[in-house]
């Protein structure tokens, strides 16, 4: 008897799924989260692990970024999100700024540096980053603050953002591996 294997075709942009906050969060979710914050410099330093220089400026999918784009993307947006958690918890529902993040990927930087200046940056970052998601209390999670595209978000919704966007640009380039038989 044979059996048929269906192929389910992962969609490039969207590898891990689009961002769903979770319904009902308890504090063993909101570690696992923090845990996924943790250990994401290490999942992607692992993904560009091997990689040469055509392969770093290969885009991840069709009209997307190259791989190395896509890491200093990375460390660009957790840097502004670092930043987020910090002014949501030191200040009154702040307003955040937004920052053009197609037009950062295009400076020189973001094009032309090795990957390397971005994965440190990221190991630093998350090291802090860490240490101060681990000591918010639960009532800090409710903490708000304004996005001009999101309206008002909680830290919560933050957390559980940014621990999906590190799986989904790993995957970006995990996904793209197997596609090139890298």
């Amino acid at each position: 008897m044979s059996e048929t294997v269906e192929l389910v075709e992962v969609d490039p942009r969207f590898p891990v799924g689009k961002f769903q906050r979770p319904e009902r969060v308890t504090a063993h979710d909101r570690m696992k989260a923090i845990a996924a914050i943790a250990a994401m410099p290490a999942m992607l330093s692992a993904s560009v692990k091997g990689l040469d220089r055509e392969q770093l400026d290969t885009p991840y999918r069709e009209g997307g970024w190259t791989v190395r784009q896509l890491v200093h993307h990375v460390a660009d947006s957790h840097m502004n999100a670092y930043v987020r958690f910090k002014l949501a918890l030191a200040e009154t529902t702040p307003t955040i700024k937004p920052y053009e993040e197609k037009d950062w990927a295009e400076f020189v930087d973001a094009k032309t540096l090795p990957v390397a200046v971005s994965l440190n940056l990221l190991d630093a970052l998350h090291e802090r980053w860490v240490v101060f998601l681990s000591e918010l209390k639960q009532e800090d999670f409710a903490r708000t603050f304004v996005h001009p595209e999101h309206g008002a978000q909680s830290v919560e919704w933050m957390l559980f953002l940014y621990a999906w966007h590190g799986r989904h640009h790993v995957a970006h380039v995990t996904e793209l591996r197997k596609r090139k038989g890298w």
